[in-house]
Parts: structure tokens; sequence; C-alpha cells
């Protein structure tokens, strides 16, 4: 017996006596022998709501591919379209068809019976017991006799039947539709894994997360652009600035303002103000198709882009400057403007500026370029109140940091966002992320998330003051593991005009992660053990179009930031991917873009998706083949020497 005996007493309390824990030891061996449950992956979101919202509703395109299997060519195609939108959009497509179908009755018959077949198909890899937890109370028993009934057993065909045409006569059909559709939604996806990038460019990062607070299972690695918007509810005002930059970029003021309730009245107040008489021509929004904003929105959107760039330079070169460890001071472009020569002097070469109308920059040498005048030290306090009172800001962010950290591992999968980073010559490279701190691989990703825990917290392992600055470094910071390039040229693409400036090398993880001795180092360091790991990541852009793999290191490394931004759609050629790990293998879901939800209901459109097999495994994997299953043979070993410890009298029995 090697379990302490300290515990063995807690879980007498719930497992009083040796039939009780015999019959959870049962349970635990037939779990254990059930095929593994599926897993998908997706990265870099990009508020693209709509999207990832239909790719959870169709399981990224396998609800449709069983649809297709069970029912093969007993019905049409065309019926087949139909009873998939239901599934997606139960509500919605519901109140259209009874417009239109004249035998509702009939319909309501053959459709249930329908739904039971592929909710009965989705399940089966699912104790009987996990099913019901995942049913609507209001039809728990009733879906789960269904479930388990099938009319083509002579003597239950009439039970099964008469609750069907029970359910209709009791007027409950649409909900029990509504209810069964919801069902096969949840158990196609048994675990959701997000590798970062929820926020910026698309129109509804709130809504994605107001999905996935309601969603079954889920985990997210955080991302650049993540780590910018916890910045900002942290009060990093630097954050903020870029928060709101980015923005006003690409037009995209849903998220703030019908999201998170941001008040953009002041700036663009002071736009106005300042910029009034200034074209703002290198700050013109990049406007997505569809995207029908009128000219004089489109200036006024410019002259507030302009005002909280030049913000943005300033707070953060009084942020660099106070973190001078973290060697970022060449990053202070603003104040190396030399405006009798319309020149930008940096690193002793003089490059010309496109334009030099700076009206909140003092011209003279005197006082730092980067001093906020009294009006933008206005400005700023009322953003950054702003951003501090959002209640439901504050709100997605704990949910960040409840389901999230820096890195993850999964079933011999290590999962993280953008790079581990390295030295040149392939090892783990050392970061200091604390004056005297310094860390790397696992390490460098535990207490970086330590880090950001701390500037929510009193506390912390890290001063809170010094933990909310930290939040730029890991935006643009050179060994950031969300960044990882030589720099964030920002200033330059606004600024300069020459185009050799704008480069950002990327860091030696870029470069050397084709590399299977490289990811398998990576690996080893971060504990991943099985005969089949792998690194996934996303950040990069697959550009699939040109032919570029998103398979690298021999298989080891998946990358699988597919573009799900309208904004990457011509950079990739598609839009999005999604990685599939089920009991048989790996599957690497390739989408088109996505119209709209009011095609897929009104039209029946779906994402058009190509499957790619990745990695296909020789058995069909079971729960005990997962971390899961190590989980249940712990609790295994737990319970027999509970048993043992009733059978000889260490421990007695708690009988009524």
């Amino acid at each position: 017996m090697n379990t302490d005996i300290r515990y063995l007493h807690l879980l007498s309390n719930t497992y009083p006596t040796v039939a009780d824990a015999a019959s959870e030891i049962i349970n635990l061996e037939a779990i254990l022998n059930l095929p593994k449950g599926t897993e998908h992956f997706l990265a870099d979101l990009h508020g693209e709501h709509q999207a990832f919202i239909h790719v959870l509703k169709n399981a990224s395109g396998n609800i449709k591919r069983k649809v297709s299997e069970i029912f093969g060519n007993t019905i049409r195609e065309s019926e087949k379209k139909e009873l998939c939108t239901l599934i997606y959009y139960p509500e919605q497509k519901l109140e259209l068809i009874k417009a239109a179908e004249s035998e509702l009755d009939d319909w309501y018959r053959i459709t249930i019976h329908q739904l039971v077949r592929v909710c009965r198909d989705v399940s089966s890899k699912y104790t009987r017991s996990k099913v019901r937890k995942n049913l609507p109370e209001e039809f728990s028993y009733i879906i789960e006799e269904l479930l388990h009934e099938r009319t083509d057993d002579q003597d239950k065909a009439a039970y099964v039947a008469v609750i069907v045409d029970t359910i209709i006569s009791t007027g409950r059909a649409d909900d029990f539709i509504v209810a069964i559709c919801n069902v096969i939604q949840r158990l196609a996806i048994d675990e959701l894994h997000i590798l970062g990038d929820i926020f910026d460019r698309g129109p509804g990062a709130h809504v994605i997360l107001d999905t996935l607070r309601q969603y079954h299972s889920w985990d997210i690695q955080w991302g650049n652009h993540d780590i910018l918007w916890m910045g900002a509810a942290a009060g990093n005002d630097a954050c903020i600035c870029n928060v709101l930059r980015l923005s006003l970029r690409y037009a995209n003021l849903a998220t703030l303002e019908e999201g998170y309730g941001i008040n953009l009245v002041p700036l663009a107040t002071f736009a106005l103000e300042v910029y009034g008489d200034d074209p703002c021509s290198e700050f013109m929004p990049k406007l997505m198709p569809g995207n029908q904003m009128d000219e004089k929105t489109q200036l006024l959107t410019a002259k507030m882009h302009k005002a909280i760039a030049v913000l943005q330079f300033k707070k953060e070169a009084e942020i660099f400057h106070r973190h001078p460890e973290w060697q970022m001071e060449d990053r202070t472009q603003i104040e190396c403007i030399d405006f009798s020569r319309q020149v930008c002097t940096i690193d002793g070469h003089d490059y010309q500026m496109k334009s030099c109308h700076f009206p909140t920059l003092n011209s003279s040498l005197i006082t730092p370029h980067s001093s906020l005048t009294p009006e933008e030290s206005d400005l700023m306090q009322k953003l950054h109140h702003s951003f501090r009172v959002s209640e439901k800001l504050h709100k997605h962010i704990r949910t960040l940091l409840s389901h999230g950290c820096m890195y993850a591992i999964h079933n011999s999968n290590l999962l993280f966002h953008a790079s581990c980073p390295l030295e040149a010559d392939g090892s783990l490279k050392e970061v200091e992320i604390y004056p005297g701190r310094r860390y790397s691989g696992k390490d460098l990703m535990h207490y970086i998330g330590m880090m950001v825990r701390s500037a929510f917290q009193n506390t912390g392992e890290f001063p809170k003051d010094y933990a909310r600055d930290y939040f730029l470094y890991l935006w643009c910071g050179k060994d950031s593991p969300l960044f990882d390039k030589s720099k964030m040229a920002t200033f330059e693409r606004y600024f300069l005009a020459d185009r050799e400036t704008y480069k950002e090398e990327k860091g030696n993880y870029f470069r050397l992660r084709d590399s299977a001795e490289v990811c398998d180092r990576i690996l080893d360091a971060f504990g991943v053990e099985g005969e089949n790991r792998h690194i996934i990541n996303g950040h990069v852009p697959v550009h699939a179009g040109s032919g570029e793999n998103p398979i690298k290191a021999g298989g080891r490394l998946m990358v699988i930031d597919g573009g799900f931004s309208e904004a990457y759609h011509k950079e990739t050629g598609i839009a999005g991917y999604t990685l599939v790990y089920h009991s048989r293998g790996f599957q690497l879901v390739q989408h088109e873009p996505f119209t709209s939800t009011q095609d897929a209901i009104l039209r029946g459109t779906d994402i058009k998706s190509t499957t790619q097999i990745v990695e296909m495994s020789t058995h069909r994997m079971l729960v005990a083949d997962t971390d899961k299953g190590n989980e249940l043979r712990t609790q295994i070993d737990e319970l027999k020497d509970l048993l043992y410890a009733y059978r000889h009298g260490i421990i007695k029995e708690k009988r009524n």
C-alpha cells in the first residue's frame, strides 16, 4: 500500500464501503477503454467571431462529415445541408422552416429521428454518465431514452414512436430540437485549445470571449495581442494607447465601444483640436471589404489614429527610460527628431521624415519630445479611467487568467503562441525578466505567467508596478516569447521614408524551427514525453496559398495560424486552420472564408474545409493513452489501496 493513510481517510468519505470503492474501480477501468475524446486546436482568431462560432458549431466540418456518413444515399444532399444548418443554428432555422413547411408534424417526426441518430453517433465514445451531464435538465430523461433505444427493435419501436409523437403533440418539438442540436454541438468537441490572439483586427473579440465563458472545456495560451489588452486592463498606459491605435488602424471600434464601453469622445475631441488642419494621410484606416465608412468618418479616424500614435510613443519612451535593464531606450525615436532638418537620427544615421507636423512635441532639444502636454495628460487620464472601470473587460481578463497561461502540455503536445527564445546555436536562451532573475524554456514561460498574474494582485511573485510595466516588454521586447524580433518598427512605418528601416528581424526560434533536433531540444526542456510528441503554435501566418507547409521539422512542429482574420486572407490564401486530434490521429482542417451567419441560415452555406491527414495512429487511441488516462490509473491505484485498507481493518467501512 503506497498511498498516505491520511489521504485514504479522506478518500473513504467519498467511497465509504468496499462496494463503493470496487464499483468506482470498475467504472474507471471501463472509461480507460473508451476511444480518446476529440481535441480541437485553433489559433489567432483576431476578433473574427462569426467564423469562430461557426467553426465551433460545425466542429470544423466534423458534423457535416458525420451526417454524410450516417445517411449516405438515403436522403438528398439538399436535405443533408438543411439538417446540418438546423444543427448549427436551430432557433433561427426553425423559424424559417415553420414559415414554409405545410406538413409540420411529419417534418418534426422525421427530423427528430434524424437528430437522434446524429446525437447517438457523436455520443458513442463517451460514458452514459458523461453524456447525461451534458444533457439539458428538462429533456435529460427523454434524450437518454431515445439514444439507447432503437426503432429497428421490434419490441421498442412503438415505445420510441410514442415518445416522439408526444413531444410533438405537447408542443415541445421546437424546444426539444434546439436542446438536442446543442447537445450534438457540445459532444462533437471534447476539448478546445486556443493558441492565443483572440483580440484585435476583427470586430468581435468580446463576442468570442462571451462564447468561451459558456463553453464546456477550453484553455488558452496567451498571445501577444491578448497580453496587450491584459496590460491595458491592468492600467499600462502604453498598452492602452497600442490597443486604441490598432483598433483605429483597422477601423474596428466595435470591440472598444460596443463590447467594453470605452469612451472615445475625449480622443476624438482632442484629435480635432490638435490635428484639425492635418490630412494625416499616413494614418488613414485600413478598411476591410464591406466596411462602408464615409470620407468624413475616415478623416476623423485618421486624426484620432495619429493622436493616439504620438501619445503611444511618448508613453513607451517613459517606460523604456524607467527600465534601462530592458535595453530598449534605442526605441525612443520620438525623442530623436530634428525639426530643423526634418530628419530622425537613429544609431548615428539621419533618416528623412515623411512629415514633421507634431503640434504636441517640443521642437527644441532642451525638453524631451516625449514629455506630455497638459492636454495629453488630461486625455491619458480619461482613457486610463475608461479602461479601468470597464466591468465587462475586467470580467473577460479574469476569464483569460483563469483558463490560460503562457504554455500548456496536453497529451504529449507542447502548446504556446509564438516562440521559445533560442541562442544562435539552437540552445535555450536565458532571458532576464526581473533584475537578477534569468530563466529559459519552461521556467521562463512559467515565471512570465507569474509576472502577468502579479499585475492583478497585491501579493504576487513580482512587484505589481513592475509587472504592469512588463506587459509592454511582452508586447514588443526583443526576447519576449510573444514577440521575438529585433524591433517593432511601428514608428518607422508611420514616419520614415526609407523602407529599409521597416525590417524586423525574426528571432532564432523562427530561423531554426524547421530543425527536428531543435524541436526535440525544446520538447525535452519542457519535459514532454511520448512516442509522437509535438510543438503546436500560431502567431506567424502560414502562406498556404503560395505552398508553405504548416507541418515542419519532420512533423514535430505544427504551425496553425492560417489567417482567421480577414486582413490576412490575401496574404495566406485561406481563412484559418483547425488542428483536430481524435482517436485515430491528427488531421489539419483548412478553411475557406466564411460569408456570414445570415448566409449560413438562409442558404445553408457552410465553411468549405479541406482535410489533410497529418499523422495517423497505428491503433485507435483510447482514454488510457492520454493524460486523463494517467490520472485515472492513479485514482485506480489509490482506490485499490483503499480496498486493501478496508479488507485488512486499517480503515473501517462507514456503513449506514
